[in-house]
C-alpha cells in the first residue's frame, strides 16, 4: 500500500507537538527481517537516536523523551542487557559531545543505581555538560517503568511532608506530578510506538492521562525523518479536548502549531 501524502496541515491550523515521547521498538525484529544477528538491530536502533533528535529540534519540539531501557529489560538475555548497556556507553563516549553543541539538554530519568559505576559516571557527565543548553530537553529513560515513578513520587512527597516541606492538604495533582521524573516539563502531546504493538508498556502512565498515541508498524531502525512528518501530520489532525465538549476547546496558540509545511 503506498504511504499517505506528507502535506503537513498548513502552519496556521496544525497543532504542534511541544513534547514527543518514542517507544523505540522493533530493533530485534528489524534485524531478524534482514536475517542479521540481534545486535546488529540494537546498533540500528541506538544510531537512529541522534537522528530523530535532530529532526525533533529542527521541528521545533522543545521536549523528546525516549524510552531506552524499562526495568522489565533485565529479564532479557544476559548477552542482551550487557549489549544494551555496551550501546549507552558508545553513545555517552561518542555522540555527547555532537548533541553538546546542537544545544540538547540530556537527563536521565529512571533508578540508575542498578547500572555500573563506570555508567552512572558517564550519564552525570552529559547531564553536566549539557545542562545550560535550551534548544531541546532529551530525556532518556534508562531502568524506568510508570509505576516506579508513581511510587518514587509518592515516598518523595511522603518525606517532604514528614519533613515539613509540603502541607498534606494541600496536596493536588499539581503538587503531586512535581515529584514525578519529568513533572518540571509539559505533558507528552504524543506518544509513538514503533515495531507494531499497541500498548504503552508501563512507560510514563501518570504523564499520558491526555497524550495522542501513535502506532506504527515501522521498527524503530527505519523511522526516519519521513516517518516523523507523518506521525506529526496526525497528531496536527486530531482534536485534542482534555476532556471538553469541542465546541468549548480553546483554539492552539501560535507557539503550539507546528510550523512546517513541507511535503515528501
Amino acid at each position: 500500500m503506498p504511504k499517505p501524502s506528507l502535506k503537513l496541515i498548513d502552519a496556521h491550523a496544525a497543532p504542534a507537538p511541544r513534547h514527543v515521547a518514542i517507544i523505540m521498538d522493533g530493533n530485534h525484529r528489524w534485524a531478524r527481517a534482514r536475517r542479521l544477528p540481534g545486535a546488529a538491530g540494537h546498533r540500528a536502533g541506538a544510531k537512529n537516536v541522534k537522528a530523530i533528535a535532530q529532526a525533533c529540534a529542527d521541528y521545533g519540539v522543545e521536549c523528546l523523551t525516549l524510552f531506552a531501557f524499562s526495568t522489565e529489560n533485565w529479564r532479557r538475555p544476559r548477552h542482551e542487557v550487557s549489549l544494551l548497556l555496551d550501546l549507552m556507553r558508545g553513545v555517552l563516549e561518542d555522540d555527547i559531545d555532537e548533541l553538546n553543541e546542537k544545544g540538547a539538554r540530556l537527563r536521565f530519568i529512571g533508578d540508575r543505581r542498578r547500572f555500573p559505576a563506570d555508567l552512572q559516571a558517564l550519564m552525570r557527565r552529559a547531564e553536566h555538560l549539557t545542562a545550560t543548553n535550551d534548544r531541546l530537553n532529551l530525556a532518556m529513560a534508562t531502568n524506568f517503568g510508570g509505576r516506579w515513578d508513581i511510587v518514587q513520587a509518592a515516598r518523595r512527597l511522603a518525606q517532604a511532608a514528614r519533613d515539613g516541606e509540603v502541607d498534606p492538604d494541600a496536596v493536588d495533582e499539581d503538587v503531586f506530578a512535581s515529584f514525578l521524573s519529568i513533572g518540571d516539563l509539559p505533558a507528552p502531546d504524543i506518544c509513538i510506538r514503533t515495531g507494531g504493538d499497541r500498548r504503552i508498556s508501563n512507560f510514563l502512565l501518570w504523564d499520558f492521562a491526555y497524550t495522542e498515541l501513535y502506532f506504527t508498524s515501522e521498527h524503530w531502525p527505519d523511522f526516519d525523518d519521513v516517518s516523523l512528518k507523518r506521525a506529526f501530520a496526525d497528531f496536527a489532525a486530531r482534536q485534542r479536548r482534555f476532556g471538553q465538549r469541542p465546541q468549548d476547546t480553546p483554539a492552539p496558540t501560535p507557539a503550539q502549531r507546528f510550523r512546517s509545511t513541507a511535503s515528501s
